[in-house]
């Protein structure tokens, strides 16, 4: 039998341990992320499923990185919720289907011209001098609708297009997962095509 001196040194050293174990389990269950010690502070938002055609755009918007990048806070990226991991091989990896989603300019032409108005026409003022592009491309499971995935890019034809084909193919290749693809073009497209080896796009 423990004497009780013992037994009193033993309920001491027990709670101190639980004390330790339990201060362990709170920091692990808030789910802190860790210090962001890149060089940018942007960051795109939380992506939603949406199906949402409501074209009241955002009143006020900042390009970033020499306009190559929309506003993370007007512009996070919103997804299609047809196009999942499992649903590629009958939706984006299938020839053909984003044509049948993509959303007519009697519904985008209103969008873009509230678009380039909040943006501040940071490429001049004409229709033309920008695309209404979708963040997340329709080729890679992004929403067609939802203002939140649709920004004016500058230039009619610019170098996200083949970091889009490039992102296409990673996925239907099997070399990214859907997922990974989505959340890398809302963050950074030009990053995510030095990645996949895209050349002709900007250097950062």
């Amino acid at each position: 039998m423990l004497s009780p001196r013992r037994l009193v040194l033993a309920a001491v050293l027990t709670l101190a341990l639980a004390g330790c174990t339990l201060h362990g389990s709170s920091a692990a269950g808030t789910g802190s992320a860790p210090t962001d010690t890149g060089t940018s502070s942007a960051q795109a938002g939380p992506l939603v499923v949406s199906t949402s055609t409501s074209t009241v755009y955002p009143a006020h918007c900042q390009a970033r990185d020499n306009n190559e990048e929309p506003d993370p806070t007007c512009t996070p990226g919103a997804l299609n919720p047809a196009v999942t991991q499992a649903t590629i091989g009958s939706t984006i990896c299938k020839s053909g289907w984003t044509a049948t989603i993509r959303p007519p300019t009697s519904y985008t032409n209103k969008i873009k011209s509230e678009a380039i108005a909040a943006y501040g026409a940071y490429a001049g003022t004409a229709m033309g001098s920008y695309e209404l592009d979708h963040l997340i491309s329709l080729e890679i499971g992004g929403s067609p609708t939802a203002v939140a995935n649709l920004w004016p890019e500058k230039g009619e034809h610019n170098d996200k297009d083949p970091v889009e084909n490039a992102a296409k193919r990673a996925v239907c290749s099997g070399q990214m997962t859907l997922a990974d693809v989505q959340e890398k073009i809302a963050t950074n497209w030009v990053a995510l095509g030095h990645e996949l080896g895209v050349t002709g796009i900007p250097a950062s």
